[in-house]
Protein backbone atom coordinates (compact mmCIF):
# COMPACT_ATOMS: atom_id res chain seq x y z
CA UNK A 1 0.00 0.00 0.00
CA UNK A 2 1.90 3.37 -1.26
CA UNK A 3 2.87 6.56 0.52
CA UNK A 4 1.60 8.49 3.27
CA UNK A 5 -1.67 10.44 3.62
CA UNK A 6 -2.13 12.75 6.62
CA UNK A 7 -5.97 12.44 5.32
CA UNK A 8 -8.72 9.69 6.23
CA UNK A 9 -10.22 8.08 3.00
CA UNK A 10 -13.52 9.88 2.07
CA UNK A 11 -16.79 7.45 1.16
CA UNK A 12 -18.69 8.90 -2.03
CA UNK A 13 -21.54 8.30 -3.46
CA UNK A 14 -22.70 8.00 -7.43
CA UNK A 15 -20.15 5.94 -9.65
CA UNK A 16 -19.12 8.55 -11.89
CA UNK A 17 -15.12 9.70 -13.21
CA UNK A 18 -14.07 13.29 -11.88
CA UNK A 19 -11.51 14.80 -14.12
CA UNK A 20 -8.80 17.16 -12.90
CA UNK A 21 -5.86 19.25 -13.57
CA UNK A 22 -3.86 20.14 -17.26
CA UNK A 23 -6.53 17.88 -19.78
CA UNK A 24 -4.98 15.75 -22.20
CA UNK A 25 -5.41 16.08 -25.98
CA UNK A 26 -7.34 13.45 -27.25
CA UNK A 27 -8.15 12.76 -30.85
CA UNK A 28 -7.90 10.73 -34.09
CA UNK A 29 -10.43 8.00 -34.18
CA UNK A 30 -8.98 4.45 -33.97
CA UNK A 31 -11.13 1.60 -32.48
CA UNK A 32 -8.98 1.58 -29.07
CA UNK A 33 -9.85 5.16 -28.26
CA UNK A 34 -13.92 3.86 -28.58
CA UNK A 35 -14.23 1.95 -25.50
CA UNK A 36 -16.07 5.12 -23.98
CA UNK A 37 -18.68 4.58 -25.67
CA UNK A 38 -19.04 0.85 -24.97
CA UNK A 39 -21.16 -1.13 -22.60
CA UNK A 40 -19.36 -0.39 -19.33
CA UNK A 41 -17.12 -3.59 -18.28
CA UNK A 42 -18.68 -5.44 -15.38
CA UNK A 43 -15.99 -6.06 -12.85
CA UNK A 44 -15.58 -9.78 -12.29
CA UNK A 45 -16.69 -10.39 -15.84
CA UNK A 46 -13.44 -12.99 -16.17
CA UNK A 47 -12.04 -15.25 -13.63
CA UNK A 48 -9.09 -16.58 -15.72
CA UNK A 49 -7.11 -15.51 -18.42
CA UNK A 50 -6.63 -17.28 -22.05
CA UNK A 51 -2.63 -17.13 -21.90
CA UNK A 52 -0.16 -17.69 -18.98
CA UNK A 53 3.62 -17.96 -20.25
CA UNK A 54 7.02 -18.03 -18.42
CA UNK A 55 9.97 -16.44 -19.80
CA UNK A 56 13.46 -15.56 -18.22
CA UNK A 57 14.38 -12.24 -17.71
CA UNK A 58 17.44 -10.76 -15.44
CA UNK A 59 17.71 -12.72 -11.98
CA UNK A 60 13.99 -14.00 -12.61
CA UNK A 61 12.00 -16.41 -14.49
CA UNK A 62 8.62 -14.62 -14.71
CA UNK A 63 5.33 -15.87 -15.07
CA UNK A 64 3.10 -14.01 -17.22
CA UNK A 65 -0.57 -13.53 -18.70
CA UNK A 66 -0.49 -12.39 -22.52
CA UNK A 67 -3.37 -11.05 -24.66
CA UNK A 68 -3.87 -9.20 -27.95
CA UNK A 69 -2.24 -9.17 -30.99
CA UNK A 70 1.45 -9.79 -30.72
CA UNK A 71 1.98 -6.85 -33.18
CA UNK A 72 0.13 -4.00 -31.09
CA UNK A 73 1.18 -1.75 -28.81
CA UNK A 74 1.71 -3.05 -25.78
CA UNK A 75 0.94 -2.36 -22.34
CA UNK A 76 2.27 -3.94 -19.30
CA UNK A 77 0.11 -4.14 -16.16
CA UNK A 78 1.75 -4.00 -12.62
CA UNK A 79 0.14 -5.41 -9.53
CA UNK A 80 1.01 -4.52 -5.70
CA UNK A 81 0.60 -6.20 -2.24
CA UNK A 82 -0.85 -8.32 -1.38
CA UNK A 83 -2.81 -8.89 -4.89
CA UNK A 84 -1.57 -10.60 -8.23
CA UNK A 85 -2.00 -10.70 -11.39
CA UNK A 86 -6.40 -10.87 -11.60
CA UNK A 87 -6.37 -7.69 -10.39
CA UNK A 88 -6.62 -7.01 -14.51
CA UNK A 89 -8.69 -10.21 -15.41
CA UNK A 90 -11.49 -7.77 -16.65
CA UNK A 91 -8.85 -5.05 -17.82
CA UNK A 92 -6.89 -7.34 -20.24
CA UNK A 93 -9.53 -8.93 -22.73
CA UNK A 94 -10.92 -5.29 -22.97
CA UNK A 95 -7.17 -3.88 -23.83
CA UNK A 96 -6.80 -6.89 -26.00
CA UNK A 97 -9.78 -6.63 -27.98
CA UNK A 98 -8.75 -2.91 -28.76
CA UNK A 99 -5.81 -3.89 -30.39
CA UNK A 100 -2.94 -3.86 -27.64
CA UNK A 101 -0.85 -6.09 -26.81
CA UNK A 102 -0.94 -6.78 -22.92
CA UNK A 103 1.52 -8.32 -20.50
CA UNK A 104 0.37 -9.00 -17.32
CA UNK A 105 3.42 -10.25 -14.71
CA UNK A 106 3.82 -11.56 -11.44
CA UNK A 107 5.98 -9.48 -9.22
CA UNK A 108 8.91 -11.40 -8.23
CA UNK A 109 7.77 -13.42 -4.93
CA UNK A 110 4.60 -14.36 -6.48
CA UNK A 111 2.88 -16.92 -8.50
CA UNK A 112 4.65 -18.55 -11.05
CA UNK A 113 7.79 -16.04 -11.01
CA UNK A 114 10.97 -17.71 -9.40
CA UNK A 115 14.30 -17.34 -8.83
CA UNK A 116 16.83 -18.70 -11.19
CA UNK A 117 19.70 -18.94 -8.74
CA UNK A 118 18.87 -20.39 -5.15
CA UNK A 119 21.94 -17.18 -4.24
CA UNK A 120 20.27 -14.26 -5.13
CA UNK A 121 19.33 -11.92 -2.66
CA UNK A 122 15.56 -12.04 -1.98
CA UNK A 123 15.36 -8.14 -2.27
CA UNK A 124 11.65 -6.27 -2.19
CA UNK A 125 13.69 -2.81 -2.46
CA UNK A 126 11.49 -1.08 -4.63
CA UNK A 127 14.68 -0.36 -7.33
CA UNK A 128 15.14 -4.14 -7.76
CA UNK A 129 11.41 -5.11 -8.37
CA UNK A 130 11.81 -1.90 -11.07
CA UNK A 131 14.55 -3.16 -12.78
CA UNK A 132 12.94 -6.93 -13.32
CA UNK A 133 10.38 -4.54 -15.72
CA UNK A 134 13.18 -3.51 -17.26
CA UNK A 135 14.86 -6.79 -17.70
CA UNK A 136 11.07 -8.42 -18.83
CA UNK A 137 10.73 -6.33 -21.48
CA UNK A 138 14.17 -6.82 -22.53
CA UNK A 139 13.42 -10.45 -22.52
CA UNK A 140 10.15 -9.64 -24.72
CA UNK A 141 12.16 -7.47 -26.86
CA UNK A 142 9.67 -4.82 -26.17
CA UNK A 143 11.46 -1.45 -26.27
CA UNK A 144 8.74 0.83 -25.16
CA UNK A 145 5.00 0.10 -23.56
CA UNK A 146 2.78 2.34 -21.90
CA UNK A 147 3.18 0.90 -18.20
CA UNK A 148 -0.04 0.98 -16.08
CA UNK A 149 -0.86 -0.32 -12.35
CA UNK A 150 -1.32 0.30 -8.08
CA UNK A 151 0.26 -0.04 -5.11
CA UNK A 152 3.74 -1.51 -5.60
CA UNK A 153 3.00 -1.38 -9.57
CA UNK A 154 2.28 2.00 -9.96
CA UNK A 155 5.37 2.83 -7.93
CA UNK A 156 7.45 0.38 -10.54
CA UNK A 157 5.88 2.44 -13.11
CA UNK A 158 6.62 5.82 -11.23
CA UNK A 159 10.46 4.31 -11.07
CA UNK A 160 10.69 3.12 -14.83
CA UNK A 161 9.50 6.56 -16.04
CA UNK A 162 11.31 8.32 -14.05
CA UNK A 163 14.94 6.70 -14.44
CA UNK A 164 14.71 5.14 -17.89
CA UNK A 165 11.84 7.55 -19.57
CA UNK A 166 12.96 6.06 -23.03
CA UNK A 167 11.24 2.88 -22.29
CA UNK A 168 8.39 4.15 -20.87
CA UNK A 169 5.30 5.54 -23.44
CA UNK A 170 2.86 6.80 -21.11
CA UNK A 171 1.52 5.98 -17.82
CA UNK A 172 -1.29 5.34 -15.54
CA UNK A 173 -0.47 5.46 -11.80
CA UNK A 174 -3.27 4.93 -9.62
CA UNK A 175 -2.83 7.08 -6.18
CA UNK A 176 -0.32 9.08 -8.27
CA UNK A 177 2.99 9.53 -7.30
CA UNK A 178 4.97 7.06 -5.02
CA UNK A 179 8.87 7.49 -5.40
CA UNK A 180 9.86 7.42 -1.69
CA UNK A 181 13.23 6.48 0.40
CA UNK A 182 14.08 5.50 3.36
CA UNK A 183 15.42 8.82 4.59
CA UNK A 184 11.91 10.59 3.80
CA UNK A 185 10.85 7.75 5.60
CA UNK A 186 12.60 8.33 8.88
CA UNK A 187 10.13 11.44 9.48
CA UNK A 188 7.31 10.75 11.68
CA UNK A 189 4.04 11.46 11.36
CA UNK A 190 1.00 11.86 13.12
CA UNK A 191 -0.20 9.60 14.95
CA UNK A 192 -3.25 8.49 12.67
CA UNK A 193 -1.48 8.39 9.83
CA UNK A 194 0.82 5.55 11.45
CA UNK A 195 -2.22 3.94 12.94
CA UNK A 196 -2.74 3.01 8.68
CA UNK A 197 0.72 1.59 8.18
CA UNK A 198 0.33 -1.03 11.21
CA UNK A 199 1.26 -3.62 9.26
CA UNK A 200 4.81 -2.10 8.23
CA UNK A 201 5.41 -1.91 11.79
CA UNK A 202 4.62 -5.71 12.41
CA UNK A 203 6.77 -6.38 9.47
CA UNK A 204 9.37 -4.75 11.83
CA UNK A 205 10.01 -7.38 14.05
CA UNK A 206 10.47 -11.46 14.00
CA UNK A 207 6.98 -12.09 15.29
CA UNK A 208 5.65 -10.04 12.38
CA UNK A 209 7.56 -12.27 9.95
CA UNK A 210 6.42 -15.31 11.76
CA UNK A 211 2.60 -14.24 11.90
CA UNK A 212 2.67 -13.21 8.07
CA UNK A 213 4.01 -16.44 7.37
CA UNK A 214 2.01 -18.67 8.85
CA UNK A 215 -1.40 -16.41 8.10
CA UNK A 216 0.00 -15.35 4.80
CA UNK A 217 -3.89 -15.49 3.26
CA UNK A 218 -5.88 -14.40 6.26
CA UNK A 219 -3.63 -11.05 6.43
CA UNK A 220 -4.14 -10.68 2.64
CA UNK A 221 -7.77 -10.78 2.98
CA UNK A 222 -7.66 -7.92 6.21
CA UNK A 223 -5.81 -5.79 4.00
CA UNK A 224 -8.09 -6.27 0.97
CA UNK A 225 -11.08 -5.22 3.35
CA UNK A 226 -8.93 -2.20 5.20
CA UNK A 227 -8.08 -1.12 1.60
CA UNK A 228 -11.58 -1.63 -0.02
CA UNK A 229 -13.97 -0.90 2.80
CA UNK A 230 -16.98 -0.91 -0.22
CA UNK A 231 -15.42 -3.88 -2.47
CA UNK A 232 -17.85 -7.22 -1.74
CA UNK A 233 -15.65 -9.46 -3.30
CA UNK A 234 -16.00 -13.14 -2.71
CA UNK A 235 -14.45 -16.30 -1.97
CA UNK A 236 -13.51 -17.25 -4.81
CA UNK A 237 -12.04 -13.89 -6.07
CA UNK A 238 -10.46 -13.79 -2.76
CA UNK A 239 -8.42 -17.69 -3.81
CA UNK A 240 -7.80 -16.78 -7.23
CA UNK A 241 -5.04 -14.20 -5.93
CA UNK A 242 -4.38 -16.12 -2.60
CA UNK A 243 -2.44 -19.07 -4.70
CA UNK A 244 -0.27 -16.39 -5.46
CA UNK A 245 1.50 -15.68 -2.05
CA UNK A 246 2.30 -19.47 -1.88
CA UNK A 247 5.28 -18.97 -3.80
CA UNK A 248 8.47 -19.56 -1.75
CA UNK A 249 10.09 -15.88 -1.69
CA UNK A 250 6.73 -14.54 -0.95
CA UNK A 251 7.24 -13.89 2.43
CA UNK A 252 11.12 -12.57 2.06
CA UNK A 253 10.14 -10.33 -0.42
CA UNK A 254 7.02 -8.42 1.19
CA UNK A 255 9.17 -8.42 4.43
CA UNK A 256 12.36 -7.06 3.35
CA UNK A 257 10.12 -4.49 1.11
CA UNK A 258 8.65 -2.54 4.08
CA UNK A 259 11.80 -3.23 6.25
CA UNK A 260 13.86 -1.28 3.20
CA UNK A 261 11.24 1.38 3.53
CA UNK A 262 11.75 1.82 6.99
CA UNK A 263 15.77 1.78 6.98
CA UNK A 264 15.61 -1.39 8.70
CA UNK A 265 16.90 -3.79 6.09
CA UNK A 266 20.18 -2.82 3.36
CA UNK A 267 19.50 -2.64 -0.44
CA UNK A 268 21.79 -4.36 -2.79
CA UNK A 269 24.99 -1.80 -3.84
CA UNK A 270 24.18 -2.31 -7.62
CA UNK A 271 20.99 0.23 -6.97
CA UNK A 272 22.67 2.86 -5.26
CA UNK A 273 22.26 4.89 -8.71
CA UNK A 274 19.09 4.31 -9.22
CA UNK A 275 18.00 4.88 -5.47
CA UNK A 276 20.21 8.48 -5.39
CA UNK A 277 18.48 8.89 -8.40
CA UNK A 278 14.97 8.63 -6.62
CA UNK A 279 16.38 10.20 -3.92
CA UNK A 280 16.18 13.83 -5.67
CA UNK A 281 12.21 12.83 -5.98
CA UNK A 282 12.62 13.65 -9.82
CA UNK A 283 9.58 14.85 -11.69
CA UNK A 284 7.89 12.47 -14.09
CA UNK A 285 8.14 14.06 -17.94
CA UNK A 286 5.98 10.91 -19.67
CA UNK A 287 2.37 11.72 -20.05
CA UNK A 288 0.48 10.34 -17.28
CA UNK A 289 -2.98 10.08 -15.95
CA UNK A 290 -3.42 9.46 -12.27
CA UNK A 291 -6.55 7.31 -11.11
CA UNK A 292 -7.85 7.62 -7.60
CA UNK A 293 -10.40 5.41 -5.90
CA UNK A 294 -12.98 7.42 -3.40
CA UNK A 295 -12.78 5.03 -0.90
CA UNK A 296 -9.27 3.87 -1.10
CA UNK A 297 -8.92 2.58 2.46
CA UNK A 298 -4.96 2.54 2.41
CA UNK A 299 -2.58 5.30 3.06
CA UNK A 300 -2.60 7.42 0.16
CA UNK A 301 -1.40 11.02 -0.99
CA UNK A 302 -4.20 13.34 -2.24
CA UNK A 303 -3.87 14.70 -5.85
CA UNK A 304 -3.10 17.98 -4.89
CA UNK A 305 -0.02 17.01 -3.18
CA UNK A 306 1.70 15.06 -6.57
CA UNK A 307 -0.08 16.64 -9.79
CA UNK A 308 3.03 19.42 -10.01
CA UNK A 309 5.59 15.65 -10.53
CA UNK A 310 4.42 15.47 -13.67
CA UNK A 311 5.49 17.92 -16.19
CA UNK A 312 4.18 16.13 -19.46
CA UNK A 313 0.77 15.85 -20.10
CA UNK A 314 -0.93 14.99 -17.01
CA UNK A 315 -4.53 14.59 -15.98
CA UNK A 316 -6.09 13.33 -12.65
CA UNK A 317 -8.98 11.30 -12.06
CA UNK A 318 -11.05 10.36 -9.23
CA UNK A 319 -13.47 7.33 -9.57
CA UNK A 320 -16.47 7.39 -7.74
CA UNK A 321 -18.73 4.87 -6.28
CA UNK A 322 -16.92 3.07 -3.40
CA UNK A 323 -13.67 2.14 -5.19
CA UNK A 324 -10.97 0.98 -3.15
CA UNK A 325 -7.36 0.28 -3.48
CA UNK A 326 -7.54 -1.98 -5.70
CA UNK A 327 -8.74 -0.22 -8.62
CA UNK A 328 -8.35 -2.31 -11.54
CA UNK A 329 -10.35 -4.95 -10.48
CA UNK A 330 -12.88 -2.88 -8.50
CA UNK A 331 -13.80 -0.50 -11.77
CA UNK A 332 -11.80 -1.60 -15.02
CA UNK A 333 -13.76 0.16 -17.10
CA UNK A 334 -12.08 3.16 -15.81
CA UNK A 335 -8.85 2.03 -15.74
CA UNK A 336 -8.98 0.85 -19.20
CA UNK A 337 -10.22 4.16 -20.29
CA UNK A 338 -7.33 5.65 -19.25
CA UNK A 339 -5.08 3.49 -20.52
CA UNK A 340 -6.59 3.64 -23.87
CA UNK A 341 -6.41 7.73 -23.06
CA UNK A 342 -2.94 8.11 -22.56
CA UNK A 343 -1.38 5.66 -25.10
CA UNK A 344 -3.04 8.10 -27.72
CA UNK A 345 -4.67 6.48 -30.82
CA UNK A 346 -2.26 3.86 -32.32
CA UNK A 347 -4.17 0.96 -31.54
CA UNK A 348 -7.04 -0.23 -33.55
Amino acid sequence: MDEVSHDRRRFLGKAAVVLAAAPIAMSGPSRAQQIGTRPAIKPGTHTSFASLKQIDAGLLNVGYAEAGPAGGPPVILLHGWPYDIYSFVDVTPALASAGYRVIVPYVRGYGSTKFLSSDTVRNGQPAAVAADLIALMDALKIEKATLAGFDWGARSANIVAAVWPERCKAMVSVSGYLIGTPEAEKRPLPPSAELQWWYQFYFATDRGRAGYDKYRHDFAKLIWQLASPKWKFDDATFDRSAAAFDNPDHVAIAIHNYRWRLGLAEGESKYDEVDKKLATAPVITVPTITLEGDANGAPHPEPAAYAKKFSGKYQHRTVKGGIGHNLPQEAPHAFTEAVIDISGPQAG
